[in-house]
């Protein structure tokens, strides 16, 4: 008993004729006569009676009312099939590291899931090191992170640079000052993230270069909540460009000189995942489109 059995009863009966059944499905009515007999045989009684007019028995009125149901969830499951096949449907798991998470993808988001609506998505937003160990324990499909540490198993395309601001309240010292280099922030609160965060490890790195700049810092374990602790006064934070604003309402962002200005970021997934497949694929194409389209990506 397969599908295209069961959609030739139905027809037969909704016909009520075996050669208006053929005709319909565009089949020889002896190949017709050839289902139902098999279709009989396989379930052991008599469905339809033969006669002057085609009558169902009471085994195959049960058994109409019970194929309805059954070929419209076949007939849905292959649509599903397809579509998954084609990359139209599917779940897809997502990380994304701050500010991407926040700034970027919930405009990214809801334009493509406008445009395919079957497809699902899930988004974890964390660190670097934590996407990491996801990725490679196969909860995450793919993730935009900055530059992962090296021998990770994974394969990493560099998208964009996130360009950093030092932000500061207006009347702050620094803030006369266009530009501030790392060692300028000697002697001020800085509000940092937390260790294993990959910029925080940069700033330390270039301190270091610096003769072991020592800085009294405050630490705050999101990227997204700096800004609001500099402007409640805590202290001064380098925080990506995007997430400043263009109304500073009392507050300042100052370009930082060397190599603290950028942190590289991009598409992350399991060395074994790439090239990615169906709907993840179709959905890292996207977000690197429109990424594209407002001049994120590295040229």
């Amino acid at each position: 008993m397969d599908l295209k059995t069961l959609k030739t009863f139905q027809a037969i009966v909704r016909n009520g004729s075996f050669n208006r059944a053929a005709q319909e499905l565009n089949y020889a009515q002896s190949t017709v006569t050839m289902q139902i007999q098999k279709l009989e045989s396989e379930l052991g009684v008599t469905l339809l009676e033969r006669g002057k007019e085609l009558t169902l028995t009471e085994a195959g009125r049960l058994f109409y009312e019970q194929s309805l149901s059954i070929v419209q969830r076949m007939e849905q499951l292959q649509n599903h099939l397809h579509d998954l096949k084609e990359g139209v449907a599917g779940h897809v798991r997502i990380g994304a590291t701050e500010p991407t998470a926040s700034f970027r993808l919930p405009g990214i988001l809801k334009a493509f899931m406008a445009e395919y609506p079957n497809i699902r998505i899930s988004i974890e937003i964390a660190n670097t090191p934590v996407l990491t160990e996801r990725m490679l324990a196969g909860e995450i499909d793919f993730s935009l992170t900055t530059t992962p540490d090296r021998g990770a198993n994974l394969y990493f395309e560099p998208l964009f640079q996130e360009e950093f601001v030092a932000f500061m309240p207006e009347q702050h010292p620094l803030a006369q000052q266009q530009t501030v280099a790392p060692e300028d922030l000697q002697g001020y609160r800085v509000l940092i993230t937390s260790a294993i965060c990959p910029y925080r490890k940069k700033l330390e790195m270039v301190l270091r270069d610096k003769g072991n700049v020592t800085l009294d810092t405050m630490e705050v374990g999101s990227m997204t909540a700096l800004k609001s602790y500099v402007e409640s006064g805590l202290g001064i934070a380098l925080i990506p460009r995007i997430m400043a604003g263009s109304s500073l309402n009392g507050m300042k962002a100052r370009e930082v000189s060397g190599d603290l200005i950028h942190m590289t970021s991009g598409l992350a997934c399991r060395e074994s995942s790439y090239p990615l497949q169906l709907a993840s694929r179709k959905l890292y194409q996207y977000i690197k489109q429109q990424l594209s389209e407002e001049s994120y990506l590295l040229t």
